[in-house]
Formats: structure tokens, C-alpha cells, sequence
């Protein structure tokens, strides 16, 4: 896996005004109560998370909605594709393929060593 993404971290006090519409789940890596470094910017979250690069093992992996294995499939990811991993619960990750998403969970057994 090639080397950790670099991004922009905003310079002094982070504040938005007026109204932001929420994007649609699944989408941008955002959540309640985490969001993307780089959506610091853009949408208001209590923590912002730095991602950790990882990548897909060889069975290839479905990005859930919610972390259950029977919610739905925001997209299927092949084997090897780089993604960035924002959070951990038990066996799901909440993982994005970049800061414009999608975004979803994923189970963690499925990343690659």
C-alpha cells in the first residue's frame, strides 16, 4: 500500500454559517458524532478523525449502510482497493474510499493484514 494520504488541516478556528445540508448516508465519510479531516471545513461533527490508510483483502468486501450484515450494500469493493478507516467497533469498521466518499462498514476481518 502505497504511503498515507496527506491533507489539508484548517488554519485557526473551524466555523460554518447558516444552514448545511446533510448529504444522503452513504456518501460523504460523515457521520453524528465523526467526520473526515477534510470536511473540517464544510460540515460541523463533535471530532474529526485523521483516516488510516488500509486496503481490501483478497475476498473482496461490501460497504454496508449500518454494520450489519443484512442492511444495504452502498457499494462492493474489489480485492486490493485502497480505502481509509475512520473507526472501530467489534468487527465493523466505518471505512470511506476518500473524503468524497462513499462511505459505509465494513468487517474488519475482511481488510487486509
Amino acid at each position: 500500500m502505497s504511503a498515507a494520504t496527506e491533507y489539508h488541516l484548517p488554519d485557526g478556528p473551524i466555523g460554518l454559517e447558516g444552514p448545511v445540508v446533510r448529504p444522503a448516508p452513504g456518501t460523504l465519510p460523515l457521520r453524528g458524532d465523526l467526520a473526515h479531516i477534510a470536511l473540517a471545513g464544510r460540515y460541523l461533527a463533535a471530532h474529526y478523525v485523521v483516516p488510516q490508510p488500509r486496503a481490501i483483502g483478497p475476498e473482496g468486501a461490501a460497504l454496508h449502510l449500518i454494520p450489519r450484515d443484512d442492511s444495504d450494500v452502498v457499494v462492493q469493493l474489489d480485492a486490493g482497493t485502497a480505502i481509509e478507516a475512520l473507526d472501530y467497533a467489534g468487527d465493523w469498521c466505518w471505512a470511506t474510499c476518500g473524503p468524497e466518499g462513499p462511505s459505509g462498514y465494513l468487517r474488519t476481518a475482511l481488510l487486509a493484514p
